[in-house]
């Protein structure tokens, strides 16, 4: 098998790809304003596009059975590799299991083990569930999405991931305490549910990109068009990467703030089927 390229741009390069629509159903935008410094990057995903699938992806595999532990730290574009994905975020928050002499080191180590911290469901099998509702982007059977606050997933979900808050609810935005900036992950509706949009910004980058606080993600998602919006993991997490499309490489369009992408408990990735010319190329 190839080795999957995973390439951080600098901003010529960055400005020449992925193009404003990299692939059937997918649209994309890169925006920097000054005041303050800040970078965002926006897709848009046509969901009654029968080309296009929404999927929640593990890490690795589950390392200790029925134990407290449900998958592996994998980074984005190795969990894109592996399920094909053609666009990829960072998902659920998650804990970690501490190894005794790490210190305080995080420990955001590939193959360490990991647990996500909301609900979260996979091709329809669920694998981790929350004491507490959660806001969750969840996707049924029969490819209805929607965002809700469950604690455990809907039986007829079939991908299911979580986050922190909601940002906006029924196109009014929800009051947040939360006033600090950091780079940010999130994801919302239209109306009717046939478009999610992903936000992605950039942050803890003086002078170029600062991060944004709650309530000013909540105007961006209406701004976006959005009804509904969840706040994901983020910090040094936030990543967005995309396949490019004539090959099997990926390209990392954000910067991450720990200076490379973070390996995670999960993913919201982004499946394109490929026309039958293009899939010969693939």
């Amino acid at each position: 098998m190839a080795s999957c390229l995973v390439l951080l741009l600098s901003l010529p390069v960055w400005a020449e790809f992925p193009g404003s629509k990299p692939f059937p159903g997918i649209t994309y935008e890169a925006e920097t304003r000054s005041d303050p410094p800040m970078r965002l990057f926006v897709v848009k995903v046509d969901l009654t596009n029968p080309a296009v699938s929404l999927h929640v992806a593990p890490g690795g595999p589950d390392p200790d059975g029925d134990g407290e532990w449900e998958t592996t730290l994998m980074t984005p574009t190795s969990i894109a590799a592996r399920e094909r994905f053609d666009v990829v975020i960072n998902g659920d928050f998650f804990g970690i299991r501490r190894d005794k002499d790490a210190g305080s080191s995080p420990g955001y180590r590939r193959d360490v083990w990991a647990g996500a911290i909301g609900p979260a469901t996979s091709n329809g099998k669920t694998w981790s569930v929350s004491k507490n509702k959660r806001p969750c982007l969840v996707v049924r059977k029969n490819g209805r999405a929607s965002i809700e606050m469950v604690d455990r997933p809907p039986a007829d979900a079939r991908e299911v991931i979580s986050g922190n808050t909601m940002l906006v609810e029924r196109g009014k935005v929800v009051p947040q305490n939360n006033k600090d900036r950091h780079p940010r992950t999130v994801v919302g509706l239209d109306r009717e549910g046939k478009t999610l949009t992903i936000l992605i910004v950039d942050g803890r980058r003086p002078g170029v990109s600062v991060g944004m606080r709650y309530e000013e993600l909540a105007q961006e998602m209406l701004r976006l068009g959005c009804w509904d919006a969840v706040n994901l993991d983020g910090g040094g997490s936030t990543v967005l990467a995309m396949r490019k499309p004539d090959s099997r490489d990926y390209v990392i369009l954000n910067t991450p703030s720990d200076g490379r992408e973070r390996p995670v408990a999960n993913v919201l990735g982004i499946r394109v089927k490929p026309s039958r010319s293009t899939a010969r190329r693939r």
